[in-house]
């Protein structure tokens, strides 16, 4: 997937470099309709063993934590073997239980990209986080 010919991501890079994050509300926050937005959350952070494993289609995350450390669990999504559940179209998500193969650290401001190819297990970490949350439209154009 390049991502450099998604005309949605190319249009959240630029969202991000204008500074405008840290004044949006808590909720989400339109940029280009379905194709574009963000989520803006206040939320508890919670222990690695609870995280689970999340997968989009429809999708494209880009994750910043705003005002707090993150850690993120990994793995690509083709090894993905356990899911929770069938998965949901309408919210564009599936969990599954199969273990990280990786964590990354995440400071505030950092940028993380997780593509429908890859399987992230967000929020874990000690405390509570205000973090943007965009949903980018997947696009070849």
């Amino acid at each position: 997937m390049n991502l450099l010919k998604n005309k949605y991501y190319l249009k959240a890079l630029e969202f991000i470099a204008s500074g405008q994050l840290e004044s949006l509300p808590v909720g989400k926050n339109v940029i280009d309709g379905d194709n574009l937005f963000v989520n803006i959350s206040q939320t508890n952070l919670k222990k690695r063993q609870d995280a689970r494993l999340e997968v989009h289609n429809k999708y494209i995350d880009i994750q910043i934590p705003l005002d707090g450390a993150e850690l993120f669990g990994v793995r690509q999504r083709s090894e993905c073997k356990s899911p929770d559940a069938p998965f949901n179209a309408e919210k564009d998500v599936q969990f599954f239980a199969d273990e990280f193969d990786d964590i990354i650290s995440a400071q505030p401001g950092a940028i993380l990209v997780f593509t429908p190819d890859m399987a992230h297990a967000p929020m874990i970490g000690e405390g509570s986080i205000r973090k943007a949350i965009f949903k980018v439209k997947v696009c070849e154009e």
